[in-house]
């Protein structure tokens, strides 16, 4: 008897592994700091203080205070200061609260002057209206109530219901102690935690650098200790000038405060700075409390007009101006990383985890710019652009997007030329293209979407009525006419789908120059084609080639036939790609027969104005010679100078 055949279950679809460990390693640890807030909110604040006080522990030990004494006197200092705020807040709020009923007074008669005013009068006159509608609508719905019967006795009135009162039990003195205590044990042990942390942070901190530099990088601990040293002190520069500049906020706040005369500015001013480490929201909570208190205090509005104004002056004036000159571009992180990591870290751990927000994830930031291993942080959150200016041009023109192509062009050339635009971004990503081309990665759709876009972003830069000069070469001063006639310049494209755009940037150049142009199809000048080809006003040949493969053959035999059929003209041989084999094998520059080998555009240029520079100054050289003088016919030698 055989036995039972086992029964198979189809395996369930599953996550990749490549991303399946990625999610899991980002689901514990968001999970691990959301069960652990109560312990790693105290030592993230130590670790920031950390950062704050690092350059005041090592200006004491350079005074020769010693390791320890440095540590302590620093932080002693900090709970100094701590508890002066701490102090001078509990007694700013205590006199506050002692004249609420004043303030609520004098609300209620601002509240009554609006309701005389005009304003006031028609939202009372609305809200009759709204008020009257109610009640018809309820009268209509209302049902008639039955008419008592005679001769029949009244029903007996309901019985009154028994009041129950709930009295609760005194507590007991354990129970009345824990409540009291309550609120304030809580902030006593995270500020303990903080302390005892900070302490072993200063203590231990070459220690630990040494033990994240062995988890991060130790293959090359030269650049990692390097970076490891330049991040602590970048963040170390910017946490003291952000707390130095939120500080003197916070100080003008309050002083112009009291010169408005606004109840308890010294509070108002504490407040306000700290509020300024609170991402987009904190500047507008920082002036919401002394907003309402000026208009408790004042029975007009004069100072709840100052006192705005105060804000608005001084707020953008920091945000905007002083902040960039003290530390550049703020924290560094794209605005869209800093919305999202408030909300991210407000989810996480409340109110402190706002306040955190910034610092902490700039702290990600400036790792991730310094270790290779966390570079996908600046990536996320950095404000540097993710991808190059070719990676993003190619991304443009692959996703067929003409208008945003023609945009990160204008933006590029607001700094360079636009050979040099052409040069360092266009080609390079034509480049990519024709890579992907040889990967077979690229669809027949694809590609010729890439030559419509690429054709229409020429034929949109070609309308520039400015062009940005360019540095590393001129127009020859005075072109002779037979290099103005079209198709002095002979611009033959290589079998690539991409050569046919490199030439049409290199006849937009040459043209803007001066120089007259043709694009001579690849097809056009193939074995069956070339007896029948006419050259014309030819004066010179340029062949473009962004191909990666097979291109010595390919380059050898278009050469041979142009060289028979127009033995005359001088042929530059443009590979624009600065590692082809060719350009750095004599023999291979050899074989191919150019006459010049060229490896940019910039080069390919210089070898024709070039070319029409000699030829002008030949010109001149026979207008003043006899009549009976010969004209000098292009040659390689010429050209070979040319290159040279």
């Amino acid at each position: 008897m055989l036995p039972p055949r086992a029964t198979r279950v189809a395996p369930a679809e599953s996550i990749p592994p490549s991303l399946a460990s990625p999610l899991i390693v980002t689901a514990l640890i968001v999970s691990g700091l959301y069960i652990g807030r109560d312990v790693l909110i105290p030592i993230a604040i130590a670790v920031l203080l950390s950062f704050v006080l690092g350059p005041i522990v090592y200006l004491l030990r350079r005074l020769r205070f010693g390791r320890f004494l440095s540590v302590a006197t620093s932080v002693v200092m900090a709970l100094g200061v701590a508890a002066a705020l701490a102090t001078l807040i509990g007694v700013q709020l205590a006199d506050l609260a002692k004249d609420v009923p004043r303030y609520r007074t004098t609300i209620e008669q601002k509240v009554e002057g609006l309701r005389d005013s005009p304003a006031g009068r028609l939202a009372d006159y609305v809200a009759n209206i709204g008020r009257t509608m109610h009640q018809g609508g309820e009268e209509s719905a209302k049902p008639e109530a039955p008419r008592p019967e005679t001769g029949k006795p009244s029903a007996p009135p309901p019985e009154k219901p028994v009041v129950v009162e709930m009295k609760e039990r005194a507590p007991d003195p354990l129970a009345l102690a824990n409540t009291i205590l309550s609120p304030i044990l809580h902030p006593l042990a995270t500020a303990g935690i903080v302390f005892i942390v900070l302490l072993f942070l200063l203590m231990q901190r070459e220690d630990l650098r040494d033990r994240m530099i062995r988890l991060v990088g130790s293959s090359d601990l030269h650049r990692t200790t390097v970076a490891m040293d330049d991040a602590a002190r970048r963040l170390s520069r910017y946490f003291l000038v952000q707390l130095a500049l939120n500080a003197a906020f916070g100080v003008v706040i309050g002083i112009c405060l009291s010169v408005i005369g606004v109840p308890n500015p010294a509070l108002w001013g504490i407040f306000s700075a700290l509020m300024r480490f609170v991402p987009y929201i904190g500047a507008a909570l920082a002036a919401l409390f002394p907003l309402a208190l000026a208009a408790a205090v004042d029975p007009g509005w004069s100072m709840v007009i100052a006192t705005l104004a105060v804000f608005l002056i001084l707020e953008p004036l920091t945000g905007h101006v002083i902040e960039p000159m003290l530390y550049g571009q703020s924290t560094g992180m794209s605005p869209f990383a800093v919305l999202v990591s408030a909300l991210f870290w407000t989810w996480l751990w409340g109110p402190v985890g706002l306040l955190l927000s910034t610092p902490l994830t700039v702290c990600l930031v400036v790792l991730g710019r310094h270790v290779d291993k966390l570079e996908f942080l600046d990536v996320l959150f950095g404000d540097r652009p993710a991808l190059t200016p070719v990676e993003n041009f190619y991304q443009r023109i692959l996703a067929d997007d003409p208008e945003e192509a023609e945009e990160h062009a204008e933006l590029i050339l607001k700094e360079c030329s636009l050979s040099s635009y052409y040069d360092d971004v266009v080609l390079k990503g034509l480049e990519l293209a024709a890579r992907d081309a040889a990967r077979g990665v690229l669809t027949p759709e694809q590609k010729t979407d890439i030559r419509d876009t690429v054709a229409v972003l020429i034929a949109g830069l070609d309308r520039r009525d400015v062009e940005v000069p360019d540095d590393d070469f001129a127009a020859p001063a005075e072109v002779p006419a037979a290099w103005k006639q079209d198709g002095a310049v002979l611009c033959v494209t290589g079998r690539s789908f991409v050569d046919e755009s490199a030439c049409k940037i290199l006849a937009q150049l040459l043209n803007r120059r001066g120089i007259g142009t043709r694009i001579v199809p690849f097809s056009d000048v193939a074995r069956v084609q070339i007896d029948g080809f006419d050259p014309g006003p030819a004066r010179m040949i340029c062949i473009v080639s962004l191909a990666i493969s097979g291109e010595p053959t390919h380059l050898r035999r278009l050469v041979g036939r142009l060289k028979n059929r127009m033995p005359d003209l001088p042929i530059v041989v443009g590979l624009w790609q600065a590692d082809h084999e060719v350009l750095n094998d004599e023999g291979l520059r050899t074989a191919i027969g150019g006459d010049v080998h060229v490896s940019s555009l910039d080069a390919t240029l210089q070898a024709v104005l070039g070319r029409a520079g000699t030829t002008a100054s030949v010109a001149k050289a026979e207008s003043s010679a006899p009549d009976n003088s010969p004209e000098t016919p292009p040659s390689a030698p010429v050209a070979a100078a040319i290159a040279s």
